[in-house]
């Protein structure tokens, strides 16, 4: 990448939910749009049971976790950075209560040398049904 302010589409990572790309370059900074767990190709979303109108009926927010993870290096290394660039993460969880401790397990896990910086809200609902959303920054 040669632009000081380039947007970067994944040809790995799900293919974004609206007008935005995967992240953006500026300088030595890369910006990530949210990251849901869904896999590219696919509407379909790892750990999550819909029934016939498209409710959830039932979800694991591990298997959700571990997908998004996977999604976010993905677009990391597309973009010429890595896992251990991370130095911002903003989560959103649609439970609390019920997932925070499942994620925090998991984040200790994927993060056991230098985690990065981390601010986790609760939220509604996001865009489609899923439990985790990520909003990182690295360096590049």
């Amino acid at each position: 990448m040669t632009s000081e302010n380039e947007s970067v589409v994944s040809s790995r990572a799900p293919e974004p939910v609206g007008h935005y790309p995967h992240a953006r370059r500026v300088g030595n900074l890369l910006f990530l749009s949210g990251v849901g767990p869904r896999r590219r190709g696919t509407k379909d979303i790892p750990g999550v049971t819909l029934n016939d109108q498209g409710q959830v009926v039932d979800y694991d927010i591990e298997a959700q976790c571990r997908s998004v993870f996977e999604n976010v290096r993905l677009i990391l290394e597309e973009a010429g950075s890595r896992w251990e660039n991370i130095v911002d993460v903003t989560v959103f969880l649609t439970n609390m209560k019920k997932d925070f401790p499942v994620f925090n397990r998991l984040w200790a896990e994927y993060f056991r040398d230098n985690p990065p910086c981390r601010t986790t809200l609760e939220v509604n609902a996001l865009p489609t049904p899923i439990a985790v959303e990520l909003k990182v920054i690295a360096t590049v």
